[in-house]
């Protein structure tokens, strides 16, 4: 059973979640870019050229910083390619961008992590490969012999922390869910804490030896075990008096909205917690298109003042369960018309109907995405009514819908007087008083009770909405709870405040309008996909200035990047790098466009083997590049068929899915 957040045996990783306070670590300087401290959120991205083909990787850099990168990563998985680097450190500060840091990035290979210092302000390395390779191999670890192997790991580790410190270079030790050592996995298992401790391993050699330059991340593709790790990880500092820099990243995101939305989900939700001192969205594209998501991420945080503390005020009433481990809040569950919602039921959709929209507009777009999705489930739309004119439209739409209301639910908000909110909860499953007066409100739940329409409760705050929401339960009227986000800036704490209370009734998690596209889905997908993460939520709304069609896809697409309804196939796919065994990104496309239709099917698309054999255990179907012109598919962690050529790489992909009965015609 989960501890409760503020029991003093649950380590703390932020001292209050219900308010937002930046975390304070020391500065790490990378070259001349300082990171942490009261520094902004840096931003960064990694090239994907061949790092051998030094004037492609400079042209590639050099777009890179002029879009906003501050810091340049480039992989060097050899010796060879580690010289190169200081090739294109030569031309960079020829064409006058010498102080725009570079790092390197190193797997498996300190020979080339010792080389690279000599030429770049930081060096990346894994501790899952930096002195191990990954077998799957099944060991149980006495304590002695697990002191023996970080007596070896510390051996192979020391030269390059004393060539960094002499050097004044700085470290990312960056843990990655798809690539933990054997030795890990066999005692903390494929885990947060895994991740963890692993990082952490590497962490005391380096302060041992009187080296504290160091930043780390813990990177996944799925958004629940990268927050998880990233939280587990502040908590375990705490507790050691470690300060250090975080870099924040969901790896293998994919490409387009989907990818742009797990990023979200994982960064924002962190960010919100104070988290975060260097960022990178890890997309399937030119790395130059991963900045302006990175601005838009870290944009709301740049002067966001720090707020007053809650949680030791409240904390008798606060009922929240660790965050470190996901587990979906508890809540009552009942009937929305032809919906059964809260409870286990699905995380709902509540479709917002724009005001122009016909009847048949709103079927046709509703249809589109079923189709889409290869079905889904009865959904919830919302209808305005402010006025006689709004209500006989929604008592219109209503009437013409009426053969619909096995698959839809009708939710008016009102915006007026009590008699109003009466007249639209006659044709409503269930009715939103968004404009409550106190004194009539007993009238209103009663009205409600009567008919036997569930009760949306709506305002600005968590103390508002759940004194309504405790006057409609004494009433015994179904209630869900929501909040108006009249402060972006504060809305998700105030979720998890309204969450913490200890009420059961579900709640409706409502994204506010934002100005400009692409923060619509970005501050969407963080609200949204992080209270889901935390387990909070039992529908979700978004209120956007966009036709409705766009918004329902939205919506689907943030519920699956958040792991909570799954509508389409799932495709994890790393942002290729000077490592990458074929194209990445026209081979990722070509596949979804054979594979896209197999809704509920995860797919890993990976260009070498760094992350590839580690990620395949989160995915059913796995394509990764063996060797030049040759692919390995895996079936979860185990590869089954190895060097097949490229030509036929996709073709075996999917006789492989229908062996394992996986596969649907289009």
């Amino acid at each position: 059973m989960a501890q409760t957040l503020l029991s003093p045996r649950v380590l703390r990783y932020v001292p209050d979640v219900f308010s937002y306070r930046r975390r304070k670590t020391r500065v790490v300087m990378v070259g001349k870019v300082g990171v942490g401290g009261n520094n902004p959120v840096r931003l960064q991205s990694m090239t994907t050229t061949d790092t051998l083909d030094t004037e492609a990787t400079f042209r590639q850099s050099v777009r890179m910083i002029e879009a906003g990168c501050e810091i340049v990563r480039i992989t060097a998985p050899t010796v060879e390619d580690a010289r190169a680097i200081g090739k294109i450190k030569e031309m960079l500060v020829k064409a006058g961008f010498g102080d725009v840091p570079l790092v390197a990035d190193i797997h498996f290979n300190p020979a080339a992590a010792a080389e690279a210092a000599e030429f770049c302000e930081k060096v990346r390395i894994n501790p899952g490969n930096f002195v191990d390779t990954k077998r799957f191999a099944v060991k149980e670890y006495t304590d002695a012999a697990y002191a023996a192997e970080i007596a070896r790991i510390e051996e192979r580790f020391t030269p390059l922390v004393e060539k960094l410190k002499r050097l004044k270079r700085a470290c990312r030790i960056g843990s990655n869910h798809g690539s933990l050592s054997d030795r890990i996995m066999n005692r903390y298992g494929d885990s947060a804490q895994g991740m963890v401790e692993s990082a952490l391993e590497f962490a005391r050699i380096a302060e041992k030896l009187d080296y504290r330059e160091l930043i780390f991340s813990m990177k996944a593709s799925n958004p629940k075990v990268m927050i998880a790790a990233y939280r587990l990880l502040v908590a375990r500092m705490n507790e050691l008096g470690m300060d250090y820099p975080l870099h924040l990243g969901v790896t293998e995101a994919g490409d387009g909205e989907d990818g742009r939305i797990k990023s979200a989900i994982g960064m924002g939700s962190l960010l919100e917690d104070g988290l975060g001192d260097t960022i990178r969205v890890s997309l399937t594209e030119d790395p130059e298109f991963e900045i302006p998501v990175c601005r838009t991420l870290a944009k709301p945080f740049a002067a966001r003042p720090p707020q007053e503390a809650r949680a030791e005020a409240h904390k008798e009433k606060f009922h929240c369960a660790d965050f470190y481990s996901y587990a979906r809040r508890k809540s009552d569950h009942f009937d929305i018309g032809p919906i059964l919602t809260g409870g286990h039921q699905l995380v709902r959709a509540v479709l917002r109907a724009p005001q122009p929209m016909t009847a048949a507009e709103l079927l046709a777009a509703y249809e589109a995405q079923l189709k889409k999705a290869q079905g889904a489930d009865p959904e919830i739309v919302e209808f305005d009514v402010s006025d006689e004119v709004s209500l006989a439209r929604f008592r219109s739409i209503r009437e013409e819908l009426r053969e619909q209301t096995s698959r839809l639910a009708f939710l008016a908000r009102v915006e007026g007087p009590l008699a109003l909110a009466l007249k639209a909860a006659e044709s409503a499953h269930m009715v939103c008083w968004a404009t409550p007066v106190e004194d009539d409100y007993a009238d209103y739940l009663k009205a409600l009770k009567a008919k036997n329409i569930a009760n949306l409760v709506e305002a600005d705050d968590a103390e508002t909405a759940r004194k309504y929401e405790a006057a409609s339960r004494y009433k015994n009227v179904d209630t869900m709870v929501s909040l108006r986000g009249a402060d972006a800036s504060t809305l998700i704490q105030e979720y998890r405040l309204l969450a913490a209370y200890g009420s059961s009734s579900p709640i409706l998690i409502r994204s506010p309008r934002e100005k400009k596209n692409d923060e619509q889905i970005l501050r969407s997908a963080s609200l949204i996909g992080g209270l889901l993460c935390d387990g909070i939520g039992d529908a979700v709304l978004i209120d956007a200035d966009l036709p409705f069609a766009r918004v329902v896809e939205l919506l689907y697409n943030v519920l699956q990047g958040a792991g909570v309804r799954i509508t389409k196939t799932e495709f994890v796919s790393c942002p290729s790098c000077g490592r990458t065994l074929f194209d990445l990104q026209t081979t990722t496309e070509r596949i979804k466009k054979r594979t896209g239709h197999l809704k509920g099917v995860k797919i890993a698309i990976m260009g070498c083997i760094v992350n590839g054999p580690g990620e395949m255990a989160d995915a059913d179907f796995g394509y990764v590049g063996g060797a030049p012109d040759a692919i390995n598919l895996y079936v979860g962690k185990d590869c089954v068929q190895k060097g097949i050529r490229f030509a036929q790489a996709d073709d075996a992909l999917v006789e492989l899915i229908k062996k394992h009965g996986k596969w649907v015609e289009p």
